[in-house]
């Protein structure tokens, strides 16, 4: 609105400098002076206007974290809440950013999970919740933070690596998939920390396999997280986010120092890898045979906020595609949702999960699906 009364009035002040130096160019004789004279201030006009356009640009960047903006979701939402989970200060580059699925991700998608004729159906539970079902594997209850940084297409995928890891060798054994190594190391995966292709990471796993690796500071295993978690939420206690992303860790064939394995050995390895097809049902199948999946949607403005109940996209415009770990089903108040994980730690969100309507492709929420299976015996 500011921009468009402004432009008025610039083309008003072009008009009314036109009359004044027409005036005074017929007065003294020198119509070519006037020509010149009009360039330079269309030139200053179109300088004007574009510092206009870019003030107003970064005003829209911020609006949907703005309280006005909540406000508006609130009064819309009618399955789930929307609060503020970043500071205004926060841009929309920044938040951008944390989109990790490269738009060219569908080149990248795994084969399709054929099922075999003779498999009989499951009797699927009308909830679901890994976390519950496999207690005994404890990486499904934990929450990773990406970081600044564009890797939630690896930590979506070695989360639910990990989960499986576990959950095919009946609770015997845990391992900690590394998302610092195969960010840095999985070249054909795609740009590191400016995003990646999920179907790719799972494609690594089963060809290179992926070493150990905690979180960041944690310490734990040969290739922990290299990217510190910032505080770009609110009233947390790590330190404040500068707007800024952080560069893709550099690769490196080597475990940490105080890691007593060695690289190559430290490696497992996926025994195949798929996708699942855009089918409610198939994926509840493979949740409840295999554990959880990676998964990919669009997320857009109105997501960043939510902090409870099942969220249905009612305004703001796309932000980019995100890759999550889903782990699991339900209904609420009428509602089917999926269980899913995030990676923006524990203070967005439902202490880092949500839930989003299942069974409709919700955001494109079952339109990109990647699992596979670990290898186990040669572990």
């Amino acid at each position: 609105v500011r921009f468009h009364i402004l432009l008025s009035n610039l083309v008003n002040l072009l008009c009314d400098f036109d009359k004044l130096a027409l005036y005074y160019s017929l007065l003294l004789g020198n119509l070519l002076q006037l020509a010149k004279m009009r360039v330079i201030f269309v030139g200053f006009l179109l300088l004007a206007v574009a510092i206009v356009v870019s003030g107003e640009k970064d005003a829209i960047d911020a609006h949907f974290l703005s309280n006005e903006f909540i406000e508006l979701v609130r009064n819309n939402a009618k399955t789930w809440t929307p609060g503020r989970n970043f500071p205004e200060s926060i841009g929309e580059k920044y938040i951008r950013g944390l989109m990790g699925v490269h738009p060219d991700s569908h080149k990248f998608a795994l084969p399709q999970l054929i099922k075999e004729s003779g498999d009989s159906e499951i009797e699927l539970p009308e909830e679901f919740d890994s976390r519950k079902q496999w207690s005994q594997c404890p990486t499904i209850s934990e929450i990773r933070d990406q970081g600044s940084c564009g890797s939630c297409w690896a930590f979506g995928a070695v989360e639910a690596m990990s989960d499986r890891f576990c959950i095919h060798s009946n609770g015997t054994k845990n391992f900690h998939f590394s998302a610092d190594d195969l960010v840095s190391c999985c070249h054909t995966c795609g740009f590191g920390c400016n995003g990646g292709f999920p179907g790719a990471a799972w494609s690594y796993w089963t060809r290179k396999g992926i070493v150990s690796g905690g979180a960041f500071g944690s310490n734990q295993g040969c290739r922990p997280y290299e990217i510190a978690p910032c505080e770009h939420h609110v009233n947390g206690t790590r330190p404040a986010c500068d707007g800024e992303h952080g560069k893709t860790p550099r690769c490196q064939h080597k475990c940490q120092a105080s890691y007593k394995g060695d690289y190559a050995k430290d490696k497992h390895y996926g025994a195949k890898a798929y996708s699942i097809g855009r089918n409610q049902r198939d994926i509840q199948e493979e949740i409840y045979k295999n554990g959880p999946v990676e998964g990919a949607f669009t997320v857009y403005e109105d997501l960043i906020l939510y902090k409870d109940g099942v969220y249905q996209h009612v305004v703001g415009k796309a932000l980019g595609g995100h890759a999550i770990r889903i782990l699991g089903w339900g209904v609420e108040n009428n509602t089917p949702y999926w269980l899913i994980a995030n990676s923006w730690n524990t203070d967005w969100g439902n202490n880092g999960y949500f839930k989003i309507l299942r069974g409709e492709d919700h955001c494109g929420i079952e339109s990109s699906i990647s699992a596979g299976i670990p290898r186990i015996e040669n572990n």
